[in-house]
């Protein structure tokens, strides 16, 4: 893990700001641990060797109390810059993870761990809190302070000035070494909480099946298992960040010592000034004070770097090759061509889809029926742009889909999954997904084509009640209906349905498939039918076999 991270100034251009800011009062913190050496050494020495009365060391006392309260202003400007560009590199990383991740879509997301992502997204960026106010500071501060301070000894004292230019450089070897212990055992840390973030949240989403089947009391002691893990992994980061404080500290009180025994006996024979004596003895641990913080507060930045890898990691993926034309076709008048289209996913010996060829004109109604895991549901992926063929294209009105611009072409589709997802939100915030600036009457008169209106007028609050994570609070059968209501809301030409009727009772079933009906009304409309009301809707239907299975 490296001290600074060069991939902060590409992802996050505040970096460069607060590192230029950072440079500048770590520089005038130099001059000013100097000066006030100085003003310190001098005041002293002419008290007790000139014999000064508090008149005569009024101004070098009153300049004095003005290095102290400059060295003040100074370090609240630090932790007040340190903070504001700490939250603005949060945001701003945040920001690209969430836009790279929905660019790299869902297909990409499958392959990995919601609950690890979120902990990165929240948890992972917060710790970078301590790297920008802690760690950072005091890295500027290590390079320029111990430069400064080396060099008004070596003017003073080049005796002292090489005991602390050798002794020196011992701070940060130590340092190295315990940083490498540290990286490996926070690593695990971070891959520990991360497991244990994914496996709670597959549990919590999974209770009920867990309930039902009796299962949730070992998934208990599996969360036990993996929390222990973590406390070990995090006890180990603990150890090795005190012990590491106690040996840099050690080094450092050593090295000081050192100096002082070198001052005094050249005091005690009258080979140096009392004047310069004070002045060394007072520098050389403001020398090894910035490197012995940088130690200290590595393992306060560790955490939130080791989260950085991993957003880095994440921003860093190449994203699916997708077209630039914006000139979509409209696919009410636009003749849709699937030619010899093929998918594999990774991991799996037999192809998704093999080999198959469909035409949907414009303004008909296409049923998809087959087996489960035929591909249908990767045929409608594919129409989407969630998914490219391995072989084949598509054509959209002879241009190829793969040249469209995919937010353009998306903007002209509305899609009704197999279990839509409701967000946590009202009911109303929900259908207006379909279209973010339609107004209240807009968002009712879709509910209603929908067949929504009734059921959600008999909710507490109407509209604006709010629903759970998932819509907890509606049945599958209501949220199918929000579902519709965002189709109907979006008025896009092309709609992609797939199953709304699967795992309704007759009579949700019923009030979907007349509010299908209304929505095919007018558009071109391809869906996956299981269920003969469904399909029933359809002008035409085309059977989809496993791949490997002759039609």
């Amino acid at each position: 893990m490296r001290p600074f991270d060069p991939r902060l100034l590409k992802y996050a251009r505040t970096t460069r700001a607060y590192l230029a800011l950072s440079v500048a009062l770590g520089t005038a913190t130099a001059g000013l641990v100097i000066a006030q050496a100085t003003l310190l050494a001098d005041t002293i020495s002419r008290a007790f060797l000139g014999g000064a009365s508090l008149a005569d060391l009024r101004t070098p006392m009153l300049l004095l109390l003005g290095v102290v309260a400059a060295r003040a202003l100074v370090v609240w400007l630090q932790e007040v810059a340190a903070h504001r560009s700490s939250a603005a590199v949060k945001s701003q990383l945040r920001g690209r993870l969430l836009d790279h991740v929905m660019r790299l879509g869902p297909q990409w997301l499958s392959g990995e761990r919601g609950g690890e992502l979120a902990t990165v997204a929240t948890r992972g960026i917060d710790a970078l809190d301590g790297y920008f106010s802690r760690y950072l500071p005091q890295l500027v501060l290590a390079v320029t302070v111990p430069a400064a301070v080396c060099a008004r000894i070596l003017l003073g004292d080049w005796i002292s000035a090489l005991t602390v230019a050798v002794t020196l450089p011992l701070i940060p070897v130590f340092a190295i070494l315990v940083g490498l212990s540290t990286s490996a055992k926070m690593d695990r840390r971070w891959r520990a909480l991360a497991m244990l973030a994914g496996h709670f949240l597959d549990v919590v989403a999974g209770l009920p099946t867990l309930k039902v089947f009796g299962r949730a009391k070992a998934q208990a002691r599996a969360i036990r298992e993996v929390t222990d893990r973590h406390r070990r992994a995090t006890m180990a980061t603990l150890r090795v960040a005190f012990l590491s404080a106690l040996v840099l500290e050690l080094l450092s009180t050593i090295s000081v010592a050192l100096v002082a025994v070198s001052i005094g006996l050249r005091l005690v024979d009258g080979h140096i000034g009392l004047r310069t004596a004070l002045l060394v003895l007072i520098l050389a641990p403001e020398a090894y004070l910035p490197l012995r913080q940088v130690g200290a507060q590595y393992h306060a930045s560790a955490e939130g770097l080791a989260a950085a890898e991993r957003i880095f990691e994440v921003v860093q993926t190449p994203l699916p090759a997708s077209g630039t034309r914006t000139d979509v076709p409209d696919p009410s008048r636009a003749t849709i061509r699937l030619d010899g289209v093929t998918v594999r996913y990774e991991g799996r010996d037999a192809p998704a889809v093999e080999d198959l060829s469909l035409t949907v004109r414009p303004g008909e109604i296409v049923a998809l029926t087959g087996p489960s895991g035929a591909g249908k549901s990767t045929l409608l992926a594919v129409l989407l742009g969630f998914v490219r063929p391995d072989a084949g294209r598509v054509l959209v009105d002879g241009t190829d889909l793969a040249d469209l611009d995919p937010d353009a072409w998306r903007a002209r589709i509305a899609w009704v999954p197999q279990r839509p997802y409701l967000f946590a939100g009202t009911v109303a915030g929900n259908i207006r997904l379909g279209r973010t600036d339609a107004t209240d009457e807009d968002v009712r008169r879709a509910a209603r084509d929908a067949g929504a209106l009734e059921f959600v007028e008999t909710l507490p609050q109407g509209f604006a009640t709010p629903l759970g994570e998932g819509g907890t609070g509606l049945s599958a059968g209501q949220r199918q209906r929000v579902a519709l209501a965002r189709a109907f809301l979006r008025d896009a030409p092309l709609v992609l349905l797939d199953e709304p009727t699967s795992n309704l009772d007759a009579e949700s079933e019923a009030a979907v498939v007349e509010a299908v009906r209304r929505l095919a009304d007018g558009r071109t409309v391809l869906l996956v039918a299981h269920r003969p009301a469904l399909a029933a809707l359809a002008g035409r239907t085309v059977p989809v076999e496993p791949a490997g299975v002759a039609a």
